[in-house]
């Protein structure tokens, strides 16, 4: 069983940044896919970014330019930074990690609010 811990949400003006950090933690085995999640009220959960094993990495469109994600595999944790954020950025934030012998994992997100 796979754990995901996240951290980081909050409150933050438009324009602002905000660092999300998920932690992983009970297998021994390599997550290949680790990815943020998002999800507004009365809408559906929509991928905001994801990063492989080998260091790739794909965005949706909304957040190109203004969020990075990066994976520290010695710490099972990866981050999104996230700058400019906009009021349309509001949502709860859901880490995912995806291992190839053992499933998918969420965990439980973290809200981050951005006031215009």
């Amino acid at each position: 069983q796979v754990q995901l811990v996240e951290s980081g949400g909050g409150l933050v003006q438009a324009g602002g940044s905000l660092r999300l950090s998920c932690a992983a933690s009970g297998s021994s085995f390599s997550i290949n896919v680790m990815a943020w999640y998002r999800q507004a009220p009365g809408k559906q959960r929509d991928l905001v970014a994801q990063i492989t094993s080998g260091g790739r990495t794909d965005y949706a469109d909304s957040v190109k330019g203004r969020f990075t994600i990066s994976r520290e595999d010695a710490k099972n944790t990866v981050y999104l930074q996230m700058n400019n954020l906009k009021p349309e950025d509001t949502a709860v934030y859901f880490c995912y990690a995806w291992l190839l012998t053992r499933g998918n994992y969420w965990g439980q997100g973290t809200q981050v609010t951005v006031s215009s």
